[in-house]
């Protein structure tokens, strides 16, 4: 089982309708994304996380147990109010946030029963919540207990901007949770900006997962690396298709030993994440245009380059 641990929130689509500005509401958040997503290919998974007891936080409990997932371990915070993500799209289906959190529900996190915590594999860990102090212990403390039972520990980059001061407290925040990850997701700018510290030398013994866009995804692994193409899709909205290309690539890993993470079993991983994540751009919202497992396997038998 995917036990993901993080925000859950509202992302708000903007949408211009015959003159008049308006936002669509949709479920989001990017832990929460990868948990919809990897039961969606066919894995167990759980989630833990915050809404405040407002009506996004109505819609957001309602829409989670309505999921097909395992567990669903959802906070009710009656002093925060429900995270909300407005997100912009331009005429390629590009997205850019802009983040409604001040004293919100996202970093104040549920206590992980141990029953919950082995019945996992993978404990996944969101980022949002390592902008402030007490979202840094849970992450750390979460992913040493994880570790303790033995469980693989996964953590997603997913920086954004306008949540950290700059780009040095950023990684600062960062360093501890990089340190006791086993796998860990960039995108192609997130590299660029972590890459003096970690991608190098401090990453060689955990798996690197760097999305590329159109263009695929790489993986790196204990020296070796390889870049893996994608199918060609013409998107309507990217929100959450580095999520779903993620939740493809822990769904096919859960269960197996590291040891056995050849190169050939990485391939294949990640090609089925790249259509994973290519197949969800092609709606509008993280999880309402979601892919199934069926949808999936039958774009991997178009011609997809085996590299």
């Amino acid at each position: 089982m995917i036990l993901c641990a993080g925000e859950i929130l509202a992302d708000m689509i903007g949408v211009e309708r015959e003159g008049a500005f308006s936002y669509e509401r949709k479920a989001g958040g990017a832990p929460f994304n990868v948990a919809c997503a990897a039961a969606k290919f066919g894995a167990k998974t759980a989630f833990a996380g915050s809404v405040g007891e407002d009506c996004i936080g109505d819609f957001l409990y309602a829409f989670a147990n309505s999921q097909k997932l395992e567990k669903v371990l959802l906070n009710r915070l009656k002093d925060r109010n429900t995270t909300l993500a407005f997100v912009d799209l331009d005429k390629n289906g590009e997205r850019s946030f802009c983040f409604y959190r001040n004293r919100t529900a996202d970093y104040v996190m549920p206590q992980i029963p141990e029953q919950l915590l082995n019945a996992a594999d993978i404990v996944h860990i969101g980022s949002l919540m390592l902008s402030e102090s007490e979202g840094i212990s849970y992450a750390e403390e979460l992913a040493s207990r994880a570790h303790a039972a033995g469980k693989i520990v996964s953590f997603d980059v997913n920086f954004r901007t306008d949540i950290f001061r700059d780009k040095e407290s950023a990684v600062k925040a960062y360093k501890k949770i990089l340190a006791l990850a086993d796998v860990v997701k960039f995108s192609e700018d997130e590299v660029e900006i972590f890459s003096e510290s970690y991608i190098n030398g401090e990453l060689y013994e955990k798996l690197v997962c760097i999305s590329l866009g159109g263009a695929g995804s790489e993986w790196r692994f204990k020296g070796e690396s390889n870049t893996v193409p994608s199918i060609k899709v013409k998107p309507a909205d990217t929100t959450g298709a580095g999520d779903a290309f993620y939740a493809g690539i822990l769904s096919q890993l859960c269960g197996l030993p590291r040891e056995k993470w050849t190169k050939e079993v990485l391939n294949s991983a990640f090609r089925f994440g790249n259509v994973c994540g290519a197949l969800n751009t092609l709606g509008k919202g993280a999880i309402d245009s979601l892919p199934d497992l069926a949808q999936v396997q039958n774009a991997l038998l178009e011609t997809i380059p085996q590299k």
